[in-house]
């Protein structure tokens, strides 16, 4: 056995212990998670995340393992960074839907898996394109200027509106939803007939909004990581920053307004990932660099967004 075999062997068992902690402790029916219990769960999944770092670093696998383990932080801090733009999405969607605290747990553990197994599918193609054609890290790059300049220049009141979303059309289009208090289920029998609860559609909604989330991260992490040879880099990021969402979904929801600048500095991320892809043959950018961008510009953009709050925000989305 190899050392990259070990180490996809390591990955799957990290994630097949921390779903199964996720479904153990997290999910039970009918329970709300508190802020310190949330706390305590966003710190587990970063220490986890450090740790296969640490694993990557300690393995050194082909010589490489310092610039791996930095690509590997690099690429969870980016993903991990876009993944609170989500969550602010999320606090949207369950505040439309009236969707109680007590089920938030379970709807999310749904919503995530269905995250993990788009991102496995976009990451596949992603790399698969990036190894026969050289020229399609300029049409991501060109993609992320073009994202990271729209979303600087949006407006407040240009927020995302469930209902009309293409997303709530194709569920109400494709799928029989009736409309009554679910009762934490996701299918109700009527006259010999199932039909889906508003929670199902919630739940396909977090999978279809994370579908939209994906074609701006996964460019992104091939800036970061673009070996295409490097799957499982680009993997365990992605997949790590994602099993994180839940217990920061918890979080942050109490906390909804008091981030109104952290769309800038994700722009401003978004923007030098996209020029870095674009003049990559002509300069090189260490990794450090791209990681130091994305520390100052997530961190920076929160802080004044706690110190310069605009006037009139808009009262968390919280029940």
């Amino acid at each position: 056995m190899d050392k990259t075999q070990l180490i996809y062997i390591v990955f799957c068992a990290l994630i097949v212990v921390a779903l199964i902690f996720d479904l153990g402790l997290l999910s039970k029916k009918n329970q709300v998670i508190s802020l310190k219990k949330a706390l305590v769960q966003t710190v587990f999944w970063v220490l986890l995340s450090i740790a296969f770092c640490g694993f990557i670093l300690f393995e050194n696998v082909g010589g490489n393992g310092k610039e791996d383990a930095l690509a590997y932080i690099s690429a969870y801090l980016l993903e991990w960074s876009l993944s609170i733009d989500n969550i602010f999405v999320f606090i949207i969607i369950f505040s439309f839907f009236k969707v109680k605290p007590e089920n938030y747990s379970r709807v999310l553990l749904l919503g995530i898996l269905m995250a993990i197994f788009f991102r496995i599918i976009f990451i596949a193609v992603g790399s698969e394109l990036v190894a026969r054609f050289d020229w399609i890290m300029y049409v991501f790059g060109a993609f992320l200027v073009y994202t990271g300049i729209k979303m600087y220049s949006s407006k407040e009141e240009a927020e995302f509106n469930p209902g009309k979303s293409w997303s709530y059309r194709f569920i109400r289009k494709y799928m029989r939803v009736i409309n009554v208090e679910p009762n934490g289920r996701f299918m109700i029998v009527r006259n010999d007939k199932a039909y889906f609860t508003t929670l199902a559609m919630v739940v396909v909604m977090l999978g279809f909004i994370d579908i939209v989330f994906a074609v701006d991260s996964i460019p992104a992490v091939f800036s970061i990581i673009p070996d295409p040879s490097k799957k499982l880099l680009i993997y365990s990021s992605n997949i790590f920053a994602v099993l994180g969402l839940r217990s920061l979904f918890f979080l942050l929801r109490g906390a909804a307004s008091k981030f109104d600048y952290l769309q800038q500095g994700i722009a401003f991320v978004l923007l030098y990932i996209g020029v870095k892809m674009l003049v990559a043959y002509w300069v090189h950018v260490p990794i450090w660099v791209s990681l130091l961008v994305i520390v100052v510009c997530i961190s920076g953009s929160i802080f004044y967004s706690i110190y310069h709050q605009r006037k009139g925000a808009p009262e968390d989305l919280v029940d």
